[in-house]
């Protein structure tokens, strides 16, 4: 419920409510010709410095002063105005009207249909948002028609046996895309004779019968109405709690300000709590009702029946405990608990509850004020327009929120009102200032306990036309000029065709006294229509019309200079010609003197207002021609000839040929199409497919010129077919019959890598890899040839197609040099020759041995017991080498080892390892007198044994010492850590305390005191922990109390150690070009000092070398090193207690091509074979 309005000097201004502005009523339709006309008003000019358009009136609305005849609802026209001149769509707006009650009425709107392509959407509306539609039955039907002749949309609301109620504000909104425009009404409701019985004021606030006509409206303007102003008998009392609970949530407002609620938005709140299912209760046999109700003043009795009467019981208000007094009164009947609270006042409005054990019920109590009543009733008032009104009403109490009504609608305060409200203690005026015919209505007055209603009438002073305006019949170009004379001195509005006119530089407006004039200098077609001037605030309207003629003309500057249109033929040619001419003129099709009709044939001629249509359902090439079109009216005639010319689209072209295939491409050409349409062929189209499918592929973007092309990106081995689509200025032609199918095909690539695996006094052997693409004609074999040097003639050392990439040439004479060239060979026959780059010599060469240590056998190879051990170790070397294998110095015992050997590489392999397995293995790879050695360290680990003996040290609190003894057996690896465990004597159930510690004493902590406590050990490895553990004989007990806490002596445990390497360095291969790290790992304490060497000189200050360490680990970064960068690093490492130096080897490789044959996967021996061939051929590359 609203605030009582402050007051303000006594007075407080309150909006108008919003009916719509009065329209300009058309001369058969005077509401009242009647009425009394106010007094004339003194002549007076209108200012000249206002916009165009807008008179002294537009002054007073600006000031929310209201001039006489002014719509309460001024700036909402405005807008609406603005709104109708920007998009105008409306040709007749529906106009104000009055009617009685059982009477029918129709309000019609017109919607001019010329430029709009489908129907329009039109909304009718009551107030603001009322949507009329939803309402539509027997007291309301909404109907549309559409009038071809004229194109015009009419849209009608009829109103069957109007009531009161219906009187108001209309609207009416039509939508056309972005297209909007909109108008307002008002509809008057006159009251029919006789008297209403009293009807009580509750009934406005109740809804009517559900299934009815009428159901879902309010009545509540017109229950003020028929309300009569005397004394009410006494009501009933009413339970406003149960009204509330009862009631639609709109309704919560009035029924609050009806009977004096203050504080709805609270009883709201707590009604909502209040309507929550409350649970069977078990302490009371009755509970409180959900809210009582009590008058200021009164007296209420809460009561409450046990179910128990030895219960408790506590009363309480908004949570504080009520205390016996004279308000509050407490009685106790058997079960029954009684509070009485007297004379209640606004302050005891809250929630009570009462508590009985653990349980408690609540109740809401509602106190509401006295009623306010009207005691002095508002009086009928009759005033002229112009004049001050004041209506006046007193009530029963000082300052009293009061409501006033105008026609049912609450008059609301605002400061840009012309309604101000007055209140002087008891006594409330409403003064209306300058009042106009629109102030005319019923006015009420409402309070908590009554109300009160009075008619106010304004009518207007009578009004005489002494000079009217005449119609005028003006050529195009001339003047229009419009007079009127009026006896009064008043301004008016000028509207053309139910619209204002706004005034501009075409459009002069001029009012001088009691004469109004209208002048459009050079006259145009759209000036031509009915003109209205309607003097303000009377229903009198002065009309004339205009007609404008002009001449027909003919407009084609949407057209060639020649006048033709270019139509294509099986198409639909439709030729809208715009012509002007006022009244719109006759046109007339012909050809060759033989007239076009209006009708359905396929040639036909359409007339409309401003154009004439020529249409062509279906072009044919005999259409061509020149075709005339006359027009002619009653201000001359006009002629024009139209040429059309019927084009199409080409002929197909013959099947194109298919003269050369490749691998992926073809050649193909084709002849132009025999006929191309009437329009030069600018280019064609190509499209392919595959054989076995139906789905074409454009090959061109770009109109191909010439009769000749070639797809490309095509697949090998798959048939393709091609076709083809001549285009003109018209369109693409079909697609001409498809080639013969053709299958592209390509030999291979050369093969790669062809090098010489073996020489012996007789023979050569070559090797190659594959060809880097092979196509889809796939692979058939290799052809390997050879010829002597200094001839030319190639010798095919292989009779039939090899498919490996291996071959001996036999039979060769020794020291005869041979140049070898390989082919790859397929369907589409052989490929380029990949040669040899220099002469081979029949005669073997001995080749140094070498051993190939892969990077991880670098460092020591761990493997766990019972693990198979598979190492591969590839040399070179030729003759064949011989290999031999020690371990630790010895021989190694075959049956426990196996050693398997081959040409190029030697394997150690230990199905089963053992830790008697580990130890040193020696190779020694000798070809004649020259001999390759190295090493490989094979540790085989397993897991350890449990630490020796744990102790118990010392025990205290919470807290147990314990320490061990290392295990004797370590397996082999080193002791990584040590997991131990607890287990409670009562159940030796075993709990992990710690993992992975590394010392040999620790202190377990947190054991529950009084518990007896064992202890074990687990030793850890690489492998893993232990099988067993090593429990401590005795156990310990955590003392509850009297135990005195001995502090342990602890020896400084001493952090220094000299530097040692835990990760060595590796002999490392590197590409040149490319960096390359070495790495190892070093601790001790102090931090030592790391520097690096290569070949025992120190590395300082070098910008190709970066230097790092990292938590131990030591970096060193080559940058893209080259040859020279080869050597022997050193990595050194010194503190106060010692020194630790490793060394590495670095060799670098040349190039990319290193680089590209390892990462294709060729061995580093063949790579190294490979580059020192190519070196001693062309010594100056490298």
């Amino acid at each position: 419920m609203p605030e009582p309005t402050k007051k303000e000097e006594n007075e407080v201004s309150a909006p108008a409510p919003a009916p719509a502005p009065a329209p300009a009523p058309e001369p058969n339709k005077e509401k009242e010709a009647g009425t009394t006309r106010a007094k004339d008003e003194e002549e007076a000019s209108p200012p000249s410095a206002l916009p165009p358009g807008m008179g002294s009136r537009a002054l007073e609305r600006k000031d929310s002063e209201w001039s006489l005849g002014e719509s309460p609802a001024a700036e909402e026209q405005d807008k609406q105005n603005a709104n109708s001149q920007l998009s105008t769509l409306f040709v007749e707006k529906p106009q104000t009207g009055s009617v009685k009650v059982g009477e029918n009425i129709t309000f019609i709107a017109k919607v001019k249909a010329e430029d709009l392509l489908r129907k329009p959407t039109i909304k009718w509306f009551k107030g603001k948002w009322m949507d009329l539609a939803s309402k539509a039955g027997k007291h309301l039907q909404l109907k549309e028609t559409f009038e071809r002749q004229t194109r015009m949309y009419t849209f009608e609301m009829q109103i069957i046996k109007a009531k009161e109620n219906y009187a108001g504000n209309y609207r009416c909104e039509v939508t056309y895309k972005d297209k909007f425009d909109s108008c307002t009404f008002d509809l008057e409701v006159h009251e029919s004779t006789g008297t209403t019985p009293n009807i009580d004021i509750r009934s406005a606030f109740k809804r009517s019968g559900d299934g009815q006509d009428d159901a879902g409206e309010l009545d509540f303007s017109g229950l003020l109405k028929r309300r009569e102003v005397k004394q009410q008998e006494e009501e009933p009392e009413v339970d406003v709690w149960e009204l509330l609970r009862n009631a639609n949530p709109s309704e919560y407002e009035k029924i609050a300000f009806q009977y004096g609620i203050t504080d709805l938005r609270g009883m709201l709140k707590r009604l909502k709590r209040m309507r929550r299912v409350e649970k069977k209760s078990a302490a009371f046999a009755k509970i409180l009702d959900p809210a009582y109700q009590v008058d200021k003043g009164g007296r209420v009795r809460f009561a409450v029946e046990l179910a128990d009467p030895k219960l408790e019981v506590k009363w309480y208000k908004n949570g504080q405990e009520i205390r016996p007094s004279t308000k509050y009164i407490f009685e106790h009947k058997g079960c029954e608990r009684i509070m009485f609270i007297n004379n209640c006042g606004l302050t005891d409005d809250s929630e009570y509850y009462v508590t009985a054990g653990d349980e408690k019920c609540s109740t809401e109590l509602f106190v509401r004020e006295p009623p306010v009543i009207v005691t002095k009733q508002l009086e009928d008032t009759n005033a002229y327009c112009g004049e001050r009104v004041q209506l006046e009403c007193e009530v029963s109490e000082d300052d009293a929120n009061v409501k006033w009504f105008k026609n049912g609608e609450e008059i609301i305060p605002g400061p840009k009102s012309k309604y101000r409200i007055k209140i002087e203690g008891k006594k409330h005026i409403l003064i209306i200032d300058e009042a106009t015919k629109a102030d005319g209505a019923e006015y009420s007055v409402m309070t908590t306990g009554g109300q009160s209603s009075a008619k106010l009438n304004v009518d207007l002073k009578p009004l005489k036309i002494l000079t009217p305006l005449t119609d005028q019949i003006v050529h195009l170009g001339k003047e229009i000029y419009l007079k009127c004379e009026i006896s009064e001195n008043l301004s008016g509005k000028w509207t053309k065709n139910g619209l204002p006119i706004q005034e501009g530089d075409h459009l002069k407006i001029v009012h001088k006294g009691r004469i109004h004039k209208l002048v459009i200098a050079n006259a145009v077609v759209e000036d031509e229509g009915d003109y209205v001037f309607a003097p303000d605030s009377y229903s009198i309207t002065l009309p004339a019309k205009v007609h404008v003629i002009d001449p027909p003309k003919i407009i084609l500057d949407g057209l060639d200079a020649d006048n033709t249109v270019t139509v294509i033929a099986g198409s639909k040619l439709r030729l809208e010609i715009p012509i002007t001419g006022e009244p719109p003129p006759k046109a007339i099709w012909s050809r060759a003197d033989k007239a076009i009709t209006e009708g359905s044939g396929r040639i036909r001629a359409e007339s409309y207002p401003d154009s004439s249509t020529l249409v062509i359902d279906v072009a044919e090439r005999d259409d061509s021609g020149v075709y005339h079109i006359n027009l002619k009216n009653e201000a001359g005639e006009a002629h024009a000839n139209i040429k059309i010319k019927v084009v199409d689209i080409p002929d197909p072209p013959v099947a194109p040929n298919v003269t050369d295939v490749g691998d992926d491409w073809c050649i193909m050409t084709w002849e132009p199409p025999a006929y191309d349409g009437g329009s030069p062929i600018l280019g064609y189209f190509i499209e392919r497919k595959k054989k076995q499918s139906s789905r074409w592929m454009r090959l061109n973007f770009d109109l191909c010129k010439e009769t000749i092309f070639e797809p490309k990106k095509m697949i090998e081995g798959v048939a393709y077919e091609v076709r083809i689509f001549a285009v003109n200025a018209i369109g693409i032609s079909k697609p001409s019959t498809p080639s013969k199918p053709f299958v592209p095909l390509a030999v291979t690539s050369p093969p790669t890598l062809l090098t010489v695996d073996s020489v012996t006094d007789t023979t050569v052997t070559m090797k190659w890899r594959p060809p880097d693409h092979i196509g889809a004609a796939g692979l058939d074999g290799y052809v390997l040839e050879y010829c002597f040097e200094g001839t030319a003639d190639w010798i095919v050392a292989n009779t039939e197609l090899i498919d490996k990439t291996k071959f001996t040439i036999t039979g060769l004479p020794m020291d005869a040099r041979i140049f070898v060239r390989v082919k790859a060979v397929n369907k589409a026959g052989a490929s380029e020759p990949k040669y040899y780059s220099q002469p081979i010599l029949v005669k073997e060469i001995i080749e140094r041995p070498k051993i190939r240590i892969p990077r991880h056998l670098k460092q020591t190879y761990i493997r766990r017991v019972g693990e198979a051990v598979n190492l591969v170790i590839p040399f070179q070397g030729k003759p064949r080498p011989e290999l031999t294998w020690k371990k630790d110095g010895a021989e190694i015992d075959k049956n426990q080892i196996n050693i398997r050997n081959s040409e190029t590489d030697t394997i150690i392999f230990i199905r089963k390892a053992e830790r008697s397995h580990s130890g040193k293995y020696d190779l020694q790879v000798k070809v004649e007198k020259f001999v390759e050695t190295a090493s490989i360290d094979i540790q085989i680990v397993d897991r350890p044994r449990p630490p020796q003996l744990v102790k118990i040290e010392d025990v205290w609190g919470e807290n147990v010492a314990l320490s061990w003894i290392p295990p004797k057996d370590d397996g082999n690896a080193a002791i990584t850590g040590y997991t131990i465990q607890k287990a409670d004597k009562k159940s030796m159930e075993w709990f992990t305390v710690i993992e992975h510690y590394h010392r040999t004493s620790a202190t377990i902590t947190e054991l529950v005191i009084g518990n007896e406590y064992y202890f074990r050990v687990f030793a850890e490895n690489t492998c893993g922990l232990s099988e067993d553990a090593t429990m401590t004989k005795e156990s310990a007990v955590i003392a509850k109390d009297g135990k005195i806490y001995k502090n342990p002596v602890y020896e400084d445990f001493d952090f220094t150690e000299a530097p040692m390497f835990t990760q060595p360095l590796v002999n490392t291969y590197a590409v040149a070009g490319y960096n390359a790290t070495l790495n190892c790992s070093v601790r001790g304490n102090p931090k030592p000092k790391i520097t690096w060497m290569k070949n025992k000189v120190a590395i300082v200050d070098d910008p190709r070398y970066r230097m790092f360490s990292n938590q131990g680990v030591c970096t060193l970064e080559i940058r893209k090193p080259s040859p020279y960068d080869g050597g022997t690093y050193c990595c050194k490492a010194v503190n106060d207690l010692g020194m630790v130096e490793i060394e590495c080897k670095l060799e670098v490789k040349g190039g990319l091509s290193f680089c590209r044959l390892l990462l294709q996967g060729v061995p580093p021996n063949i790579i190294d074979s490979y580059l020192r061939d190519l070196q001693s051929s062309n010594p100056e590359e490298y």
